[in-house]
């Protein structure tokens, strides 16, 4: 089975959309900070948003080209 590379790359600007359960975050445009492994079905990114003064952890289902 071929492996799947990432979808976004680091620098690109992306759509984060908030999970509906759990701590609510602010739904906006992010700068992909850094590509992360794979949590099993979803890889993950660390997104930063320019309004705040820390990272996130955010999966690939999550995102969406800005």
């Amino acid at each position: 089975m071929p492996v799947r590379a990432h979808k976004y790359t680091v620098g690109e600007t992306v759509y984060y959309t908030s999970p509906s359960f759990g701590r609510a975050a602010a739904t906006g445009s992010y700068t992909v900070v850094k590509l992360l492994p794979s949590d099993g079905d979803d890889y993950q990114y660390r997104i930063k948003s320019s309004g705040e003064a820390f990272e996130r952890v955010a999966k690939e289902s999550q995102l969406d080209r800005a």
